[in-house]
């Protein structure tokens, strides 16, 4: 009857798991018999009702179901992390597994050179304040931004939902400027989001004229703003290609009294194109490995001239490569031995040098007026725009912490969000902020400003960085730094102690900041 009727599982067709089942209860209770205990009491021992379950919150287990749809026991307690609640995100709870941390506590973090994607702050003080802002607050933060306000804040704030100076500085610091500005793409990152494009209106892909009118505006305000970068008006900023991002600083920023432009990640085709337009730029991560290798060598070279000391300790290029084979005439295999030629050094130095490519050691490095002779190379270059795919024809996203000529004014977007800690076995409901966007180093500095003073000297920040803009952190050959250099910065627009922390040299090294903290009105970190 049963095999008639719709809906039964075969499972019920098969009675022998069953049975099975009950055979292993009389084996049990006759064991228990054998061992002197009567199979009553331990059938009242075993009772489910009776006794308390293993593990508090789970079911117990259906005998008809299948063995592998047993519950397992829950799994050890983990290291807090931060998940949302049913219905949001679930990127919140992306792990974080930072490297280096801080030394010890202090007033002041190292400057990030990358762009964040996301920021999570986490603080036992609610967020509320940040919440329903005045038109008038709103309207105020975009004037003081405008117009380069610097806003003192106390070192504690009691009210932070009644103080009207601190909304208005929050709208402030959520201020950039963008170019080109499509509201139905997304502008940032630009590499590696075909994806997301895929689909999404773009009618100057197959239209040169429009092509020519949106390459021609884009070279105007990329001109725009480096003119106001040489006058120390806008302290940095970045252009971001479907390949590659270029981060141009002032004069005075990052510990160097010239103009600095870091290129990553470079390949050998863009590094040949630059030399050929005379630009000079040196590769920073191999010339310090050239650097351990001479040094490794020569220090070879001192331990075999000083067992030998008929050896010549000469080991300049005006050598021939015949010399440099020479211990092979020694042992008398140089007939039996095939030497390298000139072709295959060369072949094997540039398999080298292409291995580098799209790496953070491909890193160029260019200062001075070569800075300006890579501006008119990028405004030129015709593979600074992909020719095919989603991104056909678009000129690349130009990121400033100031207007520019071409320029439109957006806002990181700012929510508080409630999430939950996990400690052990529970979930403890905390406050949180999340801003979301291209932060830049000012940004993140700004609003750590805020939050020190909102949250009384005490919150915590997970730090999502674009990947391919950590190795920006990298500190380089430090410069003969002029004094003058901060008071010729002091108009740049942002305010005075963010720039006292750009221009301070870089200590991240390629890595960046992924987790921050601020404990009794001091910084922790971990990169």
């Amino acid at each position: 009857m049963w095999a008639v009727v719709p809906g039964y599982s075969p499972g019920f067709k098969k009675p022998p798991e069953t049975l099975r089942l009950k055979r292993k209860r009389v084996r049990g209770s006759e064991a228990t018999s054998a061992s002197g205990v009567s199979p009553a009491a331990a059938c009242t021992r075993r009772d489910p009702a009776s006794s308390p379950r293993p593990f508090p919150g789970v079911r117990r287990r259906n005998p008809f179901s299948r063995l592998e749809n047993t519950p397992r026991p829950p799994p050890s307690p983990e290291p807090p992390t931060l998940c949302p609640p049913p219905g949001r995100r679930e990127d919140l709870c992306s792990p974080v597994s930072p490297s280096n941390v801080s030394s010890s506590p202090s007033t002041e973090f190292p400057a990030d050179w990358s762009i964040k994607t996301r920021l999570l702050f986490t603080s036992s003080e609610p967020f509320t304040w940040i919440d329903h802002l005045k038109a008038q607050e709103e309207a105020q933060g975009f004037v003081q931004h405008c117009r380069a306000t610097s806003v003192n804040l106390p070192q504690s704030i009691q009210e932070p939902k009644l103080s009207t100076e601190l909304r208005c500085a929050f709208q402030q610091s959520l201020v950039y400027w963008l170019h080109p500005s499509l509201p139905w793409l997304q502008m940032f990152p630009r590499i590696g989001t075909d994806r997301k494009m895929v689909g999404k209106a773009s009618p100057w892909s197959h239209d040169a004229v429009l092509q020519q009118v949106l390459m021609s505006e884009w070279s105007i305000s990329f001109s725009s703003l480096y003119n106001l970068l040489k006058a120390k008006l806008c302290p940095y900023f970045y252009v971001c290609t479907y390949q590659f991002t270029v981060l141009f600083r002032a004069a005075g920023l990052a510990d160097s009294d010239v103009i600095t432009a870091v290129i990553s990640p470079t390949t050998r085709g863009l590094r040949e194109a630059m030399k050929n337009e005379g630009i000079e730029f040196s590769l920073p991560f191999v010339e310090e490995s050239r650097n351990r290798k001479r040094i490794g060598v020569e220090s070879n070279l001192e331990m075999e001239t000083a067992n030998y000391p008929e050896t010549d300790k000469s080991t300049g290029d005006g050598d021939s490569d015949d010399e440099g084979f020479s211990w092979l005439e020694e042992m008398g295999v140089q007939d039996k031995i095939k030497k390298p030629d000139a072709i295959s050094i060369k072949l094997w130095k540039e398999k080298a040098e292409v291995q580098m490519d799209h790496k953070p050691e491909s890193l160029a490095l260019v200062k001075g007026t070569n800075a300006f002779t890579l501006l008119n190379f990028l405004i030129n270059c015709k593979s600074l725009v992909a020719s095919a795919g989603p991104q056909a024809g678009l000129p690349p996203t130009l990121l400033s912490p100031v207007a520019f000529r071409g320029a439109t004014m957006q806002t990181l977007k700012a929510r508080s969000v409630n999430v939950k800690k996990q400690v052990r076995s529970h979930y403890k409901d905390i406050f949180s902020l999340e801003i979301v966007g291209p932060v830049m180093p000012h940004s993140l500095h700004s609003l750590s400003m805020l939050l020190k003073a909102a949250q009384k000297g005490s919150f915590s920040a997970v730090l999502y960085t674009h990947e391919q803009t950590a190795v920006f952190n990298t500190n380089f050959p430090v410069f003969s730094f002029a004094e003058t250099a901060y008071e010729d910065l002091t108009k740049c627009g942002i305010h005075l102690k963010t720039l006292d922390q750009l221009m301070q040299s870089s200590t991240l090294g390629k890595s960046s900041i992924r987790l921050l903290e601020l404990s009794n009105y001091a910084y922790t970190w971990k990169s």
